[in-house]
């Protein structure tokens, strides 16, 4: 009973320092069912950056497209896979790539876009919209509580799954020199298991992420909107990702 009650009062205390310190204007922490276990301003809506690039690769996932496919447009003077696009758009956030991967959607940019939006439909993401496949614009928007929904939905993904838990993506430019682009969030290859992790930036949003973590407490979602920069996002999300532990 007294290791309980030592327990508890260990989350409460942790819990009031995330309140009082966190620049983040909107953000929460969600158990396996979905269930926001802390949150502050979960319903606000918010610029979300490249947080968009999950929804991107979903859809391009859906489409039943070819990932083995060698897309005809060189992006590092090189032709790349759809895969290799995907990988690129989780890993490095690269805003080229997410776009190529609308530019070649079956119907076209426009297409992929209205594909965004029919899948936040039907996630019931009733207040989210996506303008864009990177993320760039302030006007693609979402709240902390919509962004459960897409967190979940992409964990279903083994690509994006695979994707989140890569440190970098490397790749053989000849027998001397290789090119490699290190995972935006900097948790990843350091001891945590992500279902999913994405991170985003840009002057209107501030630091965003969103990571879907397996816990020795069970799955925890952490999702974070404007953080004042790209250095402030993940200590807030890892600190807030030990708060139910």
């Amino acid at each position: 009973m007294i290791k309980k009650l030592i327990l508890l009062l260990a989350l409460v205390s942790c819990s009031s320092y995330a309140n009082q310190s966190l620049t983040a204007q909107a953000w929460l922490v969600a158990d396996s069912n979905g269930k926001i276990l802390e949150g502050s301003n979960t319903t606000e809506i918010r610029s979300i950056a490249s947080i968009t690039k999950l929804m991107t690769a979903m859809v391009v996932l859906d489409s039943g497209q070819s990932l083995t496919e060698i897309i005809p447009k060189k992006l590092y003077n090189k032709q790349l896979t759809r895969e290799t696009l995907i990988d690129l758009a989780i890993v490095k956030s690269d805003n080229n790539a997410a776009k190529m991967l609308c530019d070649y959607y079956p119907g076209g940019y426009k297409s992929c876009i209205e594909a965004m939006n029919a899948k936040a439909v039907s996630l019931q993401m009733n207040n989210s919209l996506f303008t864009d496949p990177t993320g760039r614009y302030h006007t693609n928007v979402s709240t902390a509580e919509d962004l459960i929904k897409l967190v979940f939905s992409a964990s279903t993904y083994p690509l994006i799954v695979e994707a989140s838990n890569m440190d970098a993506v490397r790749w053989s430019l000849n027998k001397k020199k290789s090119i490699e682009f290190k995972n935006t969030n900097t948790l990843v290859g350091h001891g945590y298991k992500f279902l999913v992790s994405k991170t985003g930036f840009i002057n209107k949003a501030g630091g965003c992420i969103v990571m879907m973590l397996d816990t020795a407490q069970g799955i925890r979602t952490v999702v974070l909107l404007g953080s004042k920069n790209t250095k402030t996002r993940i200590p807030e999300a890892q600190m807030l990702s030990q708060i139910i532990r």
